[in-house]
């Protein structure tokens, strides 16, 4: 345990979070791209297909649950209290 504490020092502690996080968003995306973006072909018969023109494919890559839960919503991170200051009764 002390040989740690030669490499990680406590100030160190707060950066931890941030850094997991970004890690863990960069392979969630990476696994989502090689396993479901229809233009990406790991195995040598898929890359064997040339060019597909699955739009259908396409448009559910590209139209995903976070994209389909935001649209239509007015781009604000407080809507509450920007309506309260901003639309005065």
């Amino acid at each position: 345990m002390a040989g740690y504490s030669r490499w990680i020092k406590p100030e160190v502690y707060p950066l931890l979070a941030p850094v997991g996080a970004v890690v863990g968003l960069m392979a969630m995306q990476l696994v989502r791209n090689v396993y479901t973006n229809p233009e990406v072909r790991v195995t040598k018969q898929n890359r064997a297909a040339g060019v597909l023109e699955n739009f259908e494919e396409g448009e559910r890559y590209s139209q995903h649950f976070v994209r389909r839960f935001v649209r239509g919503k007015r781009p604000e991170v407080m809507p509450n209290i920007n309506k309260f200051f901003s639309d005065p009764e």
